[in-house]
């Protein structure tokens, strides 16, 4: 099976609003790996690793988020080197 690996920069009201946990949850959905945390400037950084139909599915997730944000503007990196992790978790 192809790993890819994408890492995902969401902008707008995305901190505070349960946006890692929600992302957590849709990663868990997909088998998804990787992690979810907040970023110092206000945004939300992912890594996401897994099958490439399921890292995209991710990553239309992460243009609308939890139900309370408001995602603005959405960046991605993609082609990132596997790095095997085993879970998908959200940090601090």
């Amino acid at each position: 099976m192809t790993v890819v690996r994408w890492r995902i920069r969401i902008y707008g009201k995305v901190q505070g609003v349960f946006f890692r946990k929600y992302a957590w949850r849709t990663a868990q959905a997909l088998g998804l790996k990787g992690f979810v945390k907040n970023e110092i400037d206000g945004s939300v950084l992912a890594e996401v690793e897994g099958a490439p139909a399921e890292v995209e599915k991710f990553f239309q997730w992460a243009h609308r988020g939890s139900p309370a944000a408001r995602v603005e503007h959405v960046e991605v990196e993609k082609n990132l080197p596997p790095q095997g992790d085993l879970s998908f978790e959200i940090r601090e």
